[in-house]
């Protein structure tokens, strides 16, 4: 890494300690560490020297949870190169992948494969392997052989476990080393052939619609098999206030589970459907108003640990079709941010507090150092300008699948820069 000197900036920790940036500031980064921290710091010929803007702000790196790099085996819509590409270019330092390739990350050789293949990235890339062979619902995978290879977490990841009793298994089999299950709740026969949020908007473009209790009972049913057998369970994505509301019982009762959001579930609801744009199906669906604002709070009030992108990348012969034909999924690594900035109510939600639930509480969850911004810590953060507006488009766009609904639209928020040591 190139030794630089980054003039004039504001840092936030994420910490909740401080509720509003430090004044303007000089960060000095030496041989991949933090060396100085202070007002008109100076630096060699040697060294790279910018300065980045009037607004421009440093935060710990996020880290994006949940993400479909498609390698191996699906390398036209998403390879770990690109994927790493994509979530520089979005803010994220490190990503934990989910386990659907081919083949699935169902063993410690996928496991080292994804580990080794991305070494020489700009961005740490966690693999998160599978709860049964090959993410099919089946028999369990080889979780403890995975957990010592180097997997973070354990999901099926974009098919949600069905069956109660894998579940359960996988919930007991997890203790032994303290391991993360993760499930993604959604029923998968209540919710068949269904196309967007059940409710006024699918009744009036006549399709089927997903309705909230797919979600619900799945959430009942994972809070009951963890209130049985123990262990440590996050509810990926969460999109239903009635889901807010049980997790936060749940909480309040001692259950040790988490949970997450995707950020376009907090930004969007099921209104935006009546353009037909396939590159809004996404799973969970964009729901009702009355759930976008209960997700809202159950972030403020810690009942939803942390925020997601939901990058699921498709190439166009899958999403430039017919909305019943299309898959499900958003390329949105890149316009996480921009798309929080511009769409969610900032009197709901602060910079400081999108940077402690996506740079913080992930890493806590999963039980990773968070980065530190003083003197002598590794250089691992984050550098945007939370007023910068900017324009997507498919020219600049770093993932291979420009599946995104933004992409053309002026947004407010733009990321910099990246600076991590690997």
């Amino acid at each position: 890494m190139k030794d630089l000197l980054i003039k004039k900036v504001k840092i936030l920790h994420g910490d909740g300690k401080s509720t509003t940036p430090s004044e303007p500031i000089d960060l000095l980064i030496r041989h991949g560490a933090i060396e100085a921290i202070g007002p008109n710091l100076t630096a060699d010929t040697a060294t790279e020297v910018w300065t980045p803007g009037d607004h421009a702000m440093v935060s710990p790196g996020w880290f994006d949870v949940g993400v479909q790099a498609c390698d191996p085996g699906f390398e036209h819509r998403e390879d770990l190169a690109s994927a790493a590409a994509a979530a520089a270019a979005g803010g994220y330092t490190a990503i934990a992948c989910f386990p659907n390739t081919h083949p699935g990350i169902h063993s410690k050789s996928e496991v080292q494969y994804v580990l080794r293949n991305s070494t020489h990235l700009p961005v740490s890339i966690y693999p998160i392997g599978s709860i049964s062979g090959n993410a099919e619902g089946k028999d369990l995978a080889e979780l403890y052989d995975m957990h010592a290879a180097g997997a973070i977490a354990f999901s099926d990841g974009n098919k949600p476990v069905q069956d109660a009793g894998l579940l359960l298994r996988a919930l007991q089999y997890a203790q032994a080393f303290d391991g993360l299950v993760m499930n993604h709740p959604h029923h998968k026969t209540i919710a068949s052939g269904g196309q967007l949020h059940e409710g006024l908007m699918s009744t009036s473009l006549g399709m089927k619609g997903l309705p909230a209790l797919a979600e619900t009972l799945m959430v009942q049913r994972d809070l009951s098999l963890l209130r049985y057998a123990g262990g440590r369970l996050h509810l990926h994505l969460l999109s239903t206030a009635e889901s807010v509301d049980m997790v936060r019982a749940a909480k309040k009762s001692g259950l040790n589970v988490t949970a997450s959001v995707a950020v376009a579930n907090l930004a969007f609801t099921d209104e935006v459907m009546d353009t037909f744009d396939s590159n809004w199906k996404v799973l969970p669906p964009l729901r009702s108003r009355t759930d976008a604002g209960a997700l809202l709070e159950g972030l403020r009030d810690g009942t939803i640990d942390f925020v997601c992108s939901n990058h699921e990348p498709w190439d166009s012969e899958n999403k430039n079709l017919e909305f019943p034909y299309a898959e499900f999924g958003i390329s949105n690594l890149e316009t996480a941010f921009a798309m929080y900035r511009t769409f969610v109510p900032q009197n709901k939600m602060s910079i400081e507090d999108w940077v402690r639930w996506t740079a913080v509480a992930p890493r806590q969850t999963l039980g990773l150092p968070v980065p530190r911004l003083e003197v002598g810590a590794p250089a691992d953060f984050t550098v945007f300008d939370p007023e910068a507006e900017w324009t997507p488009s498919v020219q600049s766009w770093k993932s291979k699948s420009p599946n995104n609904p933004l992409i053309g639209n002026m947004l407010k928020g733009r990321v910099l820069r990246v600076v991590a040591t690997r």
